[in-house]
C-alpha cells in the first residue's frame, strides 16, 4: 500500500493478467490437489475477478459435456485473491484459493445444464459466471471457412503470411518489426500464450516494446461478403485499438480493443451495409502505457496484437469469439504534471478557483511526517510528527512528537514553533481540550494533561483505554474530533481488529471493533461504538446539524454515520450475525472511472475525481468569508488523484444524497498527500501534506521517505486573518460564540463551556437562544451547549419533542437515549411520536435511541415504525428499524412475527422468518410451520410465493 494510501486499505493488482491458464478438453484424467477420480472431460480455466478464462482466451467459456460424463473443472488464480468455482443446481462448490497460482477443482456427473459462478460475496455479479451445458453429439462447433479479401484479382498479405508488411504503411515506431513468428513471443512475456495460427502475427510491441506508438494501416479493398472476422488481442485500451475504415470518408465502421490478454480471439463484423464499398485496416497503438506515479508499473498490456482478416459468406461461429460486453476498457492514464517539488514550487503549481490562493506555511525540516492536526482556542496548530509509523516501536521507544506552530503576523507563514511532547508512539489522531490533549496512539487512547499557559504537559500521558488493535499500522484510530454532544470521536479501519476497554477490564467490559467510528467520553470515561461498518475512514466531521460524515476507500466514499448505523463493509462480518443487510454508500457517485472496480481505475480517473483513495473530511462551515455554495459542502482529498474533491449533501428523506461538484483543488504533483484540512478563525483552511513519493502504506518503513512534510494554508480574498485566545472569553462571551457563522467559533467555545462545567448564568442565556431563536442551527448550538453543561432536566428535553423543528425534536431524541435509559413518560412519549411525527428525520432518530434502550422495551415504539408506509423507500429506515426490532423475535417470537406481518418495510417479514429460524428451538420451527400454512391458504401472489420458499429453506437449515 502507498503512503498516498497511508490510511487506504490493500492496493492489489489494477491490470488484468496476461497469464491465462487454458481451457482443455481430456478423455484422461489429470492429478489435481483436490480430487483423484476418474473423468472423461476436464476443463482448466484462470480465475480473476473479470471472469473465468480458458486458454483460448474466452472469457466465462460455455463448457459442454454429454449426458452422464464424468467431469472435473480446475480453476487456477490469476490475483493474490479469494476464489472458488460452484455448480448453482448441483449445489457443489469447491475451496477456496486464494494465492496466485493456487488450483482448486470440482468433480461430478453431467446429468442436465448449470450455472458455475463463484461463489463469493460480490463476485458473480462482477461477472464471474457462465454456463455448463449438456449436449448431444459432438462438443465441437464447425464453421465456414474463410477467404482473404482481393485486390487486383491476387489475395492481399491481411494475415501477414508472406513475412513482409506488403499490403501495409507503418508510421511511428510500434510497427517497425511487427512480424512475430514464436509463440512464446519473444517481445511477450514467457508465460503468455498467443495461439496464432499460421507463421506470422502482427504485434505493436508485446510487453518488451509497450512503450512505442504508431499505426499500421492496409491498402484499401472491396468488401464482397457480408460478414468478417479477425483476431485480437492486447490491451482493453482506448488507444490500442483495431479499427475498420470506410475508404473516402475516413470514417470508422467498427473497432475494438484486446480484453487485455494475451491471446488472440476472433472478433466477428457484419459489414452487411457496406458490401462492395471500399475499407481498409488501421491498426493503432496510441498508448505508451508510461506510468507518472514512481510505484505504480508501467502498463505492459499497452500494445495490440492481431492475425487473419477474412470474409466469409454467413456469420461464422467460434467458442472463443471476443465479445463487445465482454472488453471492459479502461480510460488513458492520468498525465501528472510534477513530482518531487520543494514546498514553495508545490504551492505555485496548484490550481484552485478563482478568488483563492494557496501558500506555504511550513515545511522539512521545520515539519515532518505531518500524520494528523487539530487547532486550539488560539487557532493555533497542534501537528503531529509521524517518525514512528509504519512499525510500533517497544514501550518508551517511540519517536512520534507534538508540534504547536502558530502563524504570529497573519502572513500565512507558520513562524512560531514550539515542541510540545516527545518520545510518543504511533500517534495517529489528536485532539485539544478538557484539560489537555488526546491522542490516538494504538494500542492506546492517551490523555496529556497541558499547560495551556506554559505549552508543557502537566504530568505524563495518561492511558485511557488501551486493546486497540495494530494489524494494520494505517487503519488505527484516526480523526478525533470533539462531536457536538460533547463526545470524543474517532474512526477506524476494517482490517485491524481491536478489543477497547479501560486498562486491565476484562473481556466482557471490553466493546469489539474493526471498521466505523467510535466515541469516549472526557468525562464519564464511558466508550462506545456509534456505528459500524465501511472500510478505511481516515476522516470525520459534523454539519450543522451535528450530523456526522466520514469519508472511505476502496468501497464507495461517503456515508451519513447513524448513531447505531451498519454500513456496507469492504471485508469482514458484521458482529450481529442477524444484520443480513447493511446501509449504501449515501453518495450517487464514485471517484474512480470504468467498470474494472476501484483499482483498475487508479491514476485513470481524473474526470471523475481521481480514484478511490481519499483522507481528510472538512465540512466547510468557516464563516462568510468563503463563498456561501461551498457552506456545509465536504472536502476530501483524493489521494491517487491528487485533488481536493468537492462533494454536496443534499437532505433526501431520513438522511442524506451527497452529489459530487468539480473538484475544488488540483495538486499536480504526484507525491502530494494530504491527510486532513480544518478551518480556522478567520475561515481559511489549513491541510497538512505527507509528501511522499510512495503513496501506499507497507509495513516496510524503507519504503517510506521519513524527511518531508508540509502545511498549505488556502485563503479567499474576502478572508480576514484574526488573532484570538477564546480560552480567555467569559462564560457569556463563549454562550455568545455560539451565535457566530464560523463554525470554529461555535466548537471551540462549547468545549471550554464544557470543561468549565455547569453555570445557571449560562444555562439562562442558553435556554434563551434555544426558545428564541429562529435559526434551528442555532437553536442546536444552543441545545449541545446545554446538553454538555448539563443545563438539562429529561422534563425540558421531554417538552422539545414537541418542538416545531424536526432537527431539534431528533436531538431531543438522541439526548434522552444518551444514559441507554428512558422514563416510562418519556418511552411513551417516543411512542406517540413514532406514530404520529410526520418527520422520517425524527423516525430515524427513534431507531438510533431504541437501540439504545432494553428490548423489552421497544414494542409500542417499533410496531408503530414497521407500519410507515412512506419509510419502505427511504435510504436508512428500513434497516435501521430491522436493527432495532431484530432483538425482539428472541423475547417473543409469536409477537415479533405478528409485527412483521403488519409490517410495510420491504425486509422486515423475511428477516423475521429468518431470525426466529436461527433461535432453532422446536417453537420456533412449529411456529413457521403454521405460519407456512396460513400464507398457503392466500392468494398464489409472487410474495406468498417467497415467503413459503424462504419459510422451507429456513426449516432445512
Amino acid at each position: 500500500m502507498n503512503r498516498l494510501y497511508l490510511f487506504v486499505p490493500i492496493v492489489y493488482a489494477v491490470l488484468a493478467l496476461s497469464s491465462p491458464q487454458g481451457l482443455a478438453q481430456s478423455t484422461k484424467a489429470k492429478p489435481v490437489a483436490q480430487s483423484t477420480d476418474k473423468v472423461d472431460r476436464e476443463y482448466a480455466m484462470e480465475a480473476t475477478m473479470l471472469g473465468y478464462f480458458s486458454k483460448d482466451g474466452a472469457r466465462n467459456p460455455t463448457l459442454k459435456a454429454n449426458k452422464g460424463d464424468r467431469v472435473r473443472i480446475v480453476i487456477t488464480n490469476g490475483e493474490q485473491m479469494t476464489h472458488d468455482i460452484s455448480l448453482e443446481k448441483l449445489g457443489l462448490k469447491s475451496k477456496s484459493i486464494n494465492d496466485k497460482g493456487a488450483s482448486t477443482s470440482i468433480t461430478f456427473t453431467a446429468d442436465k445444464s448449470d450455472t458455475y459462478y463463484c461463489s463469493v460475496p460480490g463476485h458473480r455479479a462482477a461477472g464471474m459466471v457462465g454456463n455448463f451445458e449438456v449436449v448431444e453429439g459432438s462438443l465441437t462447433t464447425a464453421t465456414v471457412a474463410g477467404q482473404l479479401p482481393m485486390k487486383n484479382g491476387k489475395p492481399l498479405n491481411l494475415n501477414v503470411e508472406t513475412g513482409t508488411l506488403a499490403d501495409w504503411t507503418a508510421t511511428g515506431d510500434a510497427f517497425t518489426n511487427p512480424l512475430i513468428d514464436q509463440d512464446p513471443s519473444p517481445v511477450h512475456d514467457k508465460e503468455m500464450h498467443i495461439g496464432f495460427d499460421g507463421k506470422y502475427f502482427l504485434s505493436s510491441g508485446g510487453t518488451v516494446n509497450y512503450k512505442q506508438t504508431g499505426t499500421l494501416t492496409s491498402v484499401p479493398f472491396t468488401v464482397t461478403q457480408p460478414f468478417a472476422a479477425f483476431k485480437v488481442s492486447g490491451g482493453a485500451l482506448q488507444d490500442t485499438r483495431v479499427e475498420l475504415v470506410q475508404a473516402g470518408t475516413d470514417k470508422v465502421i467498427f473497432h475494438s480493443t484486446g480484453q487485455g490478454r494475451a491471446t488472440l480471439q476472433p472478433v466477428v463484423v457484419d459489414l452487411t451495409p457496406y458490401q462492395n464499398q471500399e475499407i481498409f485496416i488501421r491498426i493503432i497503438d496510441n498508448e505508451t502505457g508510461i506510468s507518472q506515479i514512481p510505484y505504480i508499473a508501467n502498463d505492459k498490456m499497452a500494445h495490440i496484437n492481431f492475425d487473419d482478416f477474412l470474409f466469409y459468406p454467413t456469420r461464422p461461429v467460434f467458442d472463443n469469439e471476443l465479445n463487445q460486453k465482454d472488453i471492459i476498457i479502461l480510460p488513458p492514464l492520468d498525465p501528472v504534471l510534477h513530482a518531487g517539488l520543494s514546498g514553495i514550487e508545490a504551492a505555485k503549481v496548484m490550481t484552485l478557483p478563482k478568488g483563492f490562493k494557496i501558500t506555504l506555511a511550513a515545511a522539512e525540516p521545520d515539519v515532518v511526517k505531518p500524520i494528523c492536526f487539530t487547532t486550539d482556542p488560539r487557532g493555533r496548530l497542534w501537528v503531529v510528527e509521524g517518525h514512528t509509523y509504519p512499525v510500533p516501536a517497544p514501550e518508551g521507544q517511540g519517536r512520534d512528537r507534538i508540534l504547536i506552530l502558530e502563524d504570529t503576523n497573519g502572513d500565512g507563514t507558520l513562524d512560531s514553533r514550539k515542541v510540545f511532547a516527545e518520545g510518543l508512539n504511533l500517534v495517529s489522531g489528536i485532539e485539544v481540550g478538557m484539560g489537555g490533549v488526546w491522542l490516538g496512539a494504538a494500542p492506546y487512547l492517551l490523555f496529556i494533561p497541558a499547560d495551556f499557559k506554559n505549552d508543557k504537559p502537566s504530568g505524563p500521558p495518561q492511558k485511557m483505554l488501551d486493546g486497540w488493535g495494530t494489524d494494520d499500522t494505517h487503519e488505527v484510530l484516526n480523526s478525533l474530533r470533539w462531536g457536538p454532544d460533547g463526545w470524543l470521536y474517532g474512526t477506524h479501519g476494517v482490517f485491524t481488529h481491536s478489543n477497547v476497554g479501560k486498562p486491565g477490564a476484562p473481556d466482557a467490559e471490553r466493546t469489539k471493533l474493526n471498521a466505523g467510528v467510535w466515541r469516549f467520553h472526557p468525562t464519564t470515561q464511558k466508550f462506545e461504538l456509534f456505528s459500524e461498518g465501511t472500510s478505511n475512514p481516515w476522516g470525520l466531521d459534523f454539519n450543522d446539524y451535528g450530523h456526522a460524515f466520514v469519508t472511505a476507500c476502496v468501497i464507495p466514499h461517503m456515508y451519513n454515520m447513524i448513531q447505531g448505523g451498519r454500513y456496507f463493509r469492504q471485508a469482514g462480518k458484521h458482529f450481529n450475525p442477524y444484520t443480513y443487510d447493511d446501509i449504501k454508500t449515501h453518495a450517487d457517485h464514485v471517484h474512480w472511472v470504468g467498470e474494472r472496480g476501484p483499482h483498475a481505475g487508479n491514476f485513470r480517473s481524473a474526470s471523475a475525481g481521481g480514484g478511490h483513495a481519499h483522507s481528510g473530511a472538512m465540512i466547510y462551515l468557516g464563516g462568510d468569508s468563503w463563498p456561501k455554495e461551498y457552506r456545509n459542502d465536504i472536502f476530501m482529498n483524493n489521494i491517487n488523484g491528487a485533488k481536493l474533491n468537492n462533494d454536496h449533501p443534499v437532505r433526501a428523506g431520513s438522511g442524506y444524497m451527497v452529489t459530487h461538484k468539480p473538484d475544488f483543488l488540483t495538486m499536480n504533483d504526484s507525491w502530494s498527500q494530504w491527510l486532513n484540512m480544518k478551518y480556522d478563525p478567520s475561515g481559511s483552511v489549513w491541510a497538512i501534506d505527507w509528501y511522499d513519493k510512495n503513496q501506499c502504506h507497507s509495513p516496510n518503513p524503507d519504503v517510506h521517505n521519513k524527511t518531508m512534510g508540509r502545511i498549505f494554508k488556502i485563503t479567499h480574498e474576502n478572508d480576514k486573518w484574526v488573532q484570538v485566545d477564546l480560552a480567555k472569553a467569559s462564560d457569556m462571551e463563549l454562550v455568545n460564540y455560539q451565535l457566530n457563522p464560523n463554525e470554529w467559533y461555535v466548537r471551540q467555545a462549547r468545549t471550554l463551556l464544557q470543561e468549565r462545567g455547569p453555570n445557571k448564568k449560562v444555562h439562562k442565556a442558553l435556554k434563551e437562544m434555544l426558545a428564541k431563536n429562529p435559526d434551528p442551527t442555532r437553536k442546536l448550538r444552543a441545545l449541545w451547549a446545554l446538553h454538555v453543561t448539563k443545563g438539562l432536566n429529561e422534563k425540558e428535553l421531554t417538552d422539545l419533542l414537541a418542538n416545531e423543528n424536526d432537527y431539534v425534536r431528533s436531538w431531543a431524541i438522541q439526548l434522552l437515549a444518551e444514559s441507554k435509559n428512558v422514563s416510562p413518560e418519556t418511552l411513551k412519549r417516543f411512542a406517540d411520536l413514532a406514530k404520529n411525527d410526520n418527520s422520517p428525520l425524527v423516525r430515524l432518530y427513534l431507531t438510533s435511541a431504541m437501540l439504545r434502550l432494553e428490548p423489552a422495551q421497544r414494542w409500542d415504539v417499533m410496531d408503530a415504525l414497521v407500519q410507515k408506509s412512506e419509510d419502505k423507500d427511504d435510504h436508512n429506515l428500513p434497516l435501521m428499524v430491522w436493527y432495532a426490532s431484530e432483538p425482539l423475535a428472541a423475547i417473543d417470537m409469536k409477537r415479533a412475527l405478528e409485527m412483521a406481518q403488519k409490517s410495510k418495510m420491504p425486509k422486515q417479514l423475511p428477516y423475521t422468518i429468518q431470525r426466529i429460524g436461527a433461535i432453532g428451538t422446536d417453537d420456533a420451527k412449529k411456529l413457521l410451520k403454521e405460519l407456512n400454512e396460513r400464507v398457503g391458504k392466500l392468494d398464489h401472489s409472487h410474495e406468498n410465493h417467497e415467503i413459503q420458499e424462504l419459510i422451507a429453506r429456513v426449516l432445512e437449515e
